[in-house]
């Protein structure tokens, strides 16, 4: 078990249908919890047959409490398949 040490650049994963939707609801949401987003911190990659997304975004987090707000709403939105 590794335990992460805050402040830190952190990775987050996220899967859903693939539309610009998608991309911008996750966006909006990372934006709120962090004020440094920019939305050049997003990578997407679609699945191999173009109907899901697959989202990485990198964003600087202060503290445990911070990433795990941003994954309560990224979990609860219907967009998202899965947060990781």
């Amino acid at each position: 078990m590794t335990l992460q040490t805050f402040p830190c650049e952190f990775t987050i994963k996220v899967f859903g249908l693939a539309s610009d939707e998608f991309k911008a609801t996750v966006s909006e949401i990372i934006r709120k919890h962090v004020a440094s987003f920019s939305h050049d911190a997003i990578q997407s990659r679609p699945s191999e047959g173009g109907k899901y997304s697959a989202l990485s975004i990198t964003v600087h987090v202060e503290s445990k409490e911070q990433l795990d707000r941003i994954y309560e709403e990224l979990s609860a939105n219907k967009q998202v398949i899965m947060a990781l």
